[in-house]
């Protein structure tokens, strides 16, 4: 047994949301550059430019790399072997959440759903948390703007439907969102398990490293499949047309009841900010 102080888990919280609001994942940077780099058009060409000396500005002055700085999701991989004390942990990554958007001047965004009074402090994040095997505890920190979120869709398709039936969806959706989630897109997809819990499977694959294949083959080949077609819609980077509509697509999975055909497309803009930490 390994005890683990939550002390642990806010300043890594905290250290990661400071990141990740600053810079884009090593993976999306590549992706846009190599979109950049064999962009034929010219307004798509200029846009995706622009898109890249953002990002090098935002390191240089060590300011947000986008104005929408996200709702914080968290995800917590925590061992079975690991003792938790000290404060709750949901309290733990709140209070490190509320001291980097406040040291960072990140802003907070985050309001009640009625009354639409801001918390003030970007809090409370979108933790989720997951017992695994060990002694250690994984933590992903992803702040998720709304301009993409919005565009997400959940299907909850005819088991018939299958893989064209899948992909079709994950298409469709992007299609619908046209230029409004700031492409060029990374779409995450979560496919099987139950209506709440395929909308998480779709969350979690937007935290893998864009360009990563999925291990099982035939969910590989949807992910291949709905990027070629997603980008043979023209949509481009922010609109403007062009080869690259989407950066990825990342399919996550689950076994899921003999009646039902769950699909949840998470769609994220083209700035991917995403930090994992192992304690």
């Amino acid at each position: 047994m390994r005890i683990v102080n939550t002390d642990e888990i806010e300043r890594a919280v905290y250290r990661a949301a400071r990141h990740a609001g600053v810079n884009l994942t090593t993976s999306c940077r590549a992706a846009l550059e190599s979109a950049y780099e064999s962009e034929d058009d010219e307004a798509a060409k200029f846009a995706l430019g622009t898109l890249i000396d953002n990002s090098n500005v935002a390191v240089e002055k060590c300011m947000p790399v986008c104005q929408d700085t996200g709702m914080a999701v968290v995800i917590l991989e925590i061992g079975n072997e690991v003792f938790l004390e000290g404060k709750p942990v949901c309290e733990a990554v709140n209070s490190g959440v509320r001291a980097a958007y406040s040291d960072g001047y990140f802003r907070k965004s985050v309001c009640d759903p009625i009354t639409r009074k801001n918390t003030a402090d970007n809090t409370p994040a979108a933790i989720h948390t997951e017992i695994v095997s060990g002694d250690k505890i994984t933590l992903t920190f992803m702040p998720k703007g709304f301009g993409s979120e919005n565009m997400s869709a959940l299907y909850m398709l005819k088991p018939a439907q299958g893989v064209e039936g899948i992909i079709d969806a994950i298409v469709e959706t992007v299609k619908k969102a046209g230029s409004r989630p700031c492409p060029p897109v990374y779409v995450g997809v979560g496919i099987g398990g139950t209506f709440d819990g395929c909308a998480y499977l779709a969350k979690k694959a937007l935290t893998r490293e864009i360009g990563s294949r999925s291990q099982r083959d035939d969910i590989a080949q949807i992910e291949e499949e709905a990027l070629k077609r997603i980008n043979n819609l023209n949509i481009g980077c922010q609109g403007f047309h062009g080869k690259t509509t989407a950066l990825g697509v990342s399919c996550e999975w689950a076994p899921t009841h003999i009646a039902g055909l769950p699909v949840a497309v998470n769609i994220q803009c083209h700035c991917v900010r995403c930090v994992k930490e192992v304690l």
